[in-house]
């Protein structure tokens, strides 16, 4: 299995835009605490986080077309890179997610930029102080976060069988963890 270091490396050599690399950070963040929440294996769980948007920054028309041939070349093997193709499922991509790995990053990825949006209009500009009842009041407004497909994310919580508000709360817990390196922070 490939380190972190030569997965952040790889992300580093198609990348290099610093708002995408907070957004890898919270989304291995989160998708480590699946992960060891599940029994399952973090540091696996957690690359795929980190390397979901590998090709994004160079092709973002065409997200997750140049993703295989990246992945594939660096060494990663055909479960990683299926769990990768597969967040853009309904997107940009045709592959569905069907391991739970998937369908939790396919829930989270746009979770994390939903929870980073609620952090940074709160006067902290902080995580660390952020509620899943915060979040969830945001919710209802479309003009906030207009980006951010809600759809997808409830689509993913029905697909991981979990309720909304429990993956929402396990996000905040996990983005906490990396709230420096985030940019989260803040002032709390």
């Amino acid at each position: 299995m490939k380190t972190r270091d030569e997965a952040m490396a790889l992300w580093r050599e198609h990348n290099g835009d610093e708002s995408l690399w907070r957004h890898a950070l919270a989304v291995e963040a989160v998708m480590r605490s699946f992960a060891s929440r599940s029994g399952e294996d973090p540091e696996y769980w957690g690359m795929v986080g980190l390397l979901h948007d590998v090709d994004y920054e160079r092709h973002p028309a065409e997200h997750l077309a140049h993703s295989r041939t990246i992945l594939s070349g660096a060494g990663f093997d055909e479960t990683f890179i299926h769990a990768v193709e597969s967040h853009g499922w309904g997107l940009c991509t045709e592959v569905e997610p069907v391991h739970p790995m998937e369908k939790t990053l396919y829930t989270i990825d746009e979770l994390t930029g939903f929870v980073t949006a609620c952090a940074l209009v709160r006067p902290s500009k902080s995580v660390l102080d952020l509620e899943a009842r915060s979040v969830k009041k945001k919710w209802g407004s479309a003009a906030f976060a207009a980006g951010v497909r809600r759809d997808v994310i409830e689509k993913g919580a029905t697909m991981m069988g979990l309720p909304l508000d429990e993956i929402i709360t396990l996000t905040i817990e996990a983005m906490r963890t990396v709230a420096d390196g985030i940019g989260l922070r803040g002032a709390a």
